[in-house]
């Protein structure tokens, strides 16, 4: 028999809709959300960031769920009709897709607040008692059932989840929390300059994750007041919070896990450089984020494909990969892969060295290349003989991103540009020597 504990959370959950908030652009990811919003961005060799927050929803017991979508959707709407779309309505339910559609008004989505405003009444016919609004696009695993429970223990009207973060990666990024012994808010400072610290930790802060639990009437009563104040950015941690928490019981819940001292596994990929740390944290033997867990599987669109193919066995051209993680329908043909993620249908052609690098889906990768500490985007065609990641300068000239910390990010754009200056340039070399 379940526990009662056990019981309890799962009548919590059923009484709760969840909203993704996954309209985001990621402008810090630069070209790599060009075409695709943020929450659709490809993460660890078969996933997209997405599946995340989804994932975590039905292995929480959550099954009814909205996804508020606006910059460039596409992709977003097209993969998750394929992975969650088949979820039955007639059982209570459906992971809906909810594009912005000026439901209240002639503007889009204005601000987080504004999302939910505009799909009050999508949520209302839910008939939920609790709302959970949560980021769409961070990388991790939570079960969210220990958020409603307590939620509910404390007779919060608003709980947001936070994690501990350094003061100097908070600052001007994530909206800090200063809470009292009983862990309820007393000042909200979204996005600070000058993080305040956790007392008794120095350089650490209460960051929020951007993942919220309201009762469900107290949200609507909040909405609809900022919905007529002048001057509302429409965000939560801009207006929201800032506006509830000296009236009403707004408490922080710490994402941490019980069975062990260190911080939960949790990512923020809005950088190049966090987005290609974090893909290659996975091939690491022991990852924080096991992938590989069935206790608590991340749900996907899984293409049906066949496995992964290794070739040639000779001195000077072996098809093999090491420390790295290779998806299906890739193949490596007579080339060297370390300390790489290659995602499905990848071809690497022969007499290649691929070291440190995420190649998304489809990469096609010409006899003689050298990559090291880059991000390829999907489809690419990269050229024979082409050598990225060992030049910063060349890189550059070449027309490809190069970020703060050194990697390279190559999309089609920048390849086909790069082939063009390539061909001009032999064209004039051709005409000299004719001279």
């Amino acid at each position: 028999m379940p526990s009662y504990a056990n019981r309890y959370i799962s009548n919590l959950t059923r009484e709760t809709y969840a909203l993704i908030l996954a309209g985001g652009r990621g402008s810090r990811l630069h070209e790599l959300t060009d075409w695709r919003a943020k929450p659709a961005v490809y993460f660890g060799g078969k996933f997209r960031i997405i599946d995340f927050p989804l994932s975590n929803c039905i292995n929480s017991g959550i099954r009814r769920v909205g996804i508020a979508t606006q910059y460039k959707s596409h992709s977003l709407i097209r993969h998750v009709n394929r992975a969650w779309g088949h979820f039955k309505k007639e059982l209570g339910e459906s992971v809906e897709i909810l594009p912005a559609s000026q439901r209240y008004g002639d503007e889009w989505y204005c601000g987080t607040a504004d999302a939910v405003f505009q799909n009050m009444d999508i949520i209302r016919h839910e008939l939920p008692k609790y709302v959970m609004i949560l980021s769409g696009d961070h990388v991790y695993r939570m079960d969210y059932g220990a958020l409603l429970a307590k939620h509910v223990e404390t007779g919060a009207d608003m709980t947001v989840c936070c994690i501990e973060v350094p003061c100097e990666e908070a600052a001007g990024t994530f909206g800090v929390m200063t809470v009292d012994n009983d862990k309820r808010v007393m000042r909200f400072d979204e996005k600070p300059a000058d993080p305040s610290e956790i007392p008794g930790k120095a350089g650490q802060c209460l960051a929020s994750m951007g993942n919220y639990v309201f009762n469900t009437e107290f949200l609507f009563e909040q909405l609809k007041k900022d919905s007529e104040r002048a001057g509302s950015g429409r965000d939560f941690g801009h207006d929201i919070i800032p506006a509830i928490i000296e009236e009403h019981n707004v408490f922080a819940f710490p994402f941490s896990d019980p069975s062990h001292d260190s911080q939960p596994y949790w990512r923020d990929v809005g950088t190049l450089d966090s987005f290609w740390e974090a893909n290659m944290e996975l091939v690491t033997p022991e990852p924080q984020l096991d992938l590989y867990d069935a206790r608590w599987p991340i749900w996907t669109y899984q293409e049906q494909l066949p496995p992964a193919k290794f070739i040639f066995d000779d001195d000077d051209r072996r098809g093999m990969a090491v420390d790295s993680t290779v998806s299906g329908g890739c193949i490596i043909s007579g080339s060297t892969v370390r300390k790489s993620l290659l995602f499905s249908k990848v071809h690497i052609h022969s007499y290649c060295l691929i070291e440190e690098a995420v190649l998304l889906p489809g990469v096609v990768i010409g006899r003689h290349c050298k990559i090291r500490r880059a991000i390829i985007d999907r489809s690419c065609e990269v050229p024979e003989n082409t050598v990225i990641g060992f030049d910063r300068e060349q890189d550059q000239a070449n027309g490809f991103r190069v970020s703060n910390k050194g990697i390279v990010l190559v999309t089609r754009d920048m390849l086909i540009a790069y082939v063009a200056k390539q061909a001009k340039r032999e064209q004039a070399l051709e005409e000299s020597e004719v001279v």
